[in-house]
């Protein structure tokens, strides 16, 4: 079955090229086009697409708005466009905000420089948003608030015997990709003042976006937020978010670790990976580790948690019912390297938000 697409721009050059992209891939029905916000939900109650691809700046009604309205209506899975700039970066977060799944530079050549990479990547990502949407349609329910498809297939550990002991834990390491701004916002800011451990996050991101990802949380945390930096020295109750486009890793002196921001190289998919922070982090830290995977595309975190988990690290993977993807908590799963399967509403409920 193919998944069927809603394709909303003002622009008709990027529209027209964009259609172009995803017809190109015979999983994918590109059903409609619309040129503003306000169009887009008129097209949307018409057409009833599986996945609507959404520009954030237009006349008439813009994106985010536009996002809002549709997910109150008939939540339906988005893939925003953004520019990559500061201001770029403010507007794709509050699209995630308002409910939009994932998102994508609007400039093609941001995405690859290889036309038929950017191609390949974009059809990807819409095929993936477009499997939940047609998993909803098969008989299971989507949840605007949560984002998420549940589905009939049972959690394999039993989340109400989850517990966390905070004494037992010096750091925590969480590793996300797709879906990870709302993931994260979730479990941040259930964490209460003066939290003892300290937090690092590996989020796949741009370079220009983090910064303002990291300014945005420690706005709505109780905890202290920011975007690392080479030489912080890694303290209790601080969350430390890996820079866009560089690589972070952990080394100790003595008592202390500090962080360390390296150029990334040109063959590493990820930049920021999680492997590679994770694989530091087994290299300098005990047993006192918890570890959290969480919604994601692809298998980015499987080998440092298998080092981590030699060492006895335990760890967290996000259950797949409420992941926006399922594919990094899955990969530790299959793997036996999770020590709890649990819920996005369970963890940040062991840190103290409701669930």
């Amino acid at each position: 079955m193919a998944v069927r697409v809603l394709v909303v721009d003002d622009s008709g050059f990027f529209r027209r090229r964009l259609m172009e992209m995803l017809s190109s891939d015979e999983h994918i029905e590109v059903v409609g086009c619309a040129a503003d916000g306000a169009q887009a939900i008129m097209k949307m109650r018409e057409l009833r697409p599986d996945v609507i691809t959404m520009d954030i700046e237009m006349p008439v009604m813009d994106g985010i708005t536009a996002t809002r309205k549709i997910m109150a209506e008939i939540p339906t899975p988005i893939l925003m466009f953004s520019s990559l700039t500061t201001s770029g970066a403010k507007s794709t977060l509050d699209a995630l905000d308002a409910g939009a799944l994932d998102f994508l530079p609007k400039k093609i050549d941001d995405i690859s420089n290889d036309l038929d990479i950017a191609r390949r990547l974009l059809c990807a990502r819409v095929k993936v948003l477009g499997g939940r949407a047609l998993a909803t349609k098969e008989g299971a329910s989507y949840s605007a608030s949560s984002r998420s498809v549940t589905a009939s297939s049972p959690v394999r550990k039993n989340q109400k015997n989850a517990s966390l002991d905070l004494n037992k834990i010096k750091l925590i390491a969480i590793g996300t990709s797709t879906g990870g701004p709302v993931a994260l916002q979730k479990i941040l800011t259930a964490m209460p003042e003066n939290f003892p451990v300290a937090v690092i996050i590996i989020q796949h991101m741009p370079a220009s976006f983090t910064p303002s990802f990291a300014e945005r949380l420690d706005s709505l945390c109780k905890i202290n937020v920011k975007q690392a930096d080479h030489g912080d020295e890694i303290k209790a109750g601080v969350a430390y978010i890996a820079p866009g486009g560089v690589q972070m890793t952990i080394d100790r002196h003595g008592s202390r670790l500090l962080l360390k921001i390296e150029e990334a190289k040109a063959d590493q998919t990820y930049k920021p990976s999680v492997d590679i922070t994770f694989s530091s982090l087994a290299r300098v830290c005990s047993s006192e580790l918890l570890v959290m995977v969480l919604t994601g595309m692809g298998a980015d975190g499987i080998e440092g948690a298998r080092l981590l988990k030699q060492r006895g690290a335990t760890i967290w993977a996000q259950d797949k019912q409420s992941c926006v993807v399922y594919g990094m908590p899955m990969a530790i799963v299959d793997a036996n390297l999770a020590d709890e399967i649990l819920s996005l509403d369970k963890i940040s409920s062991l840190f103290g938000g409701e669930e």
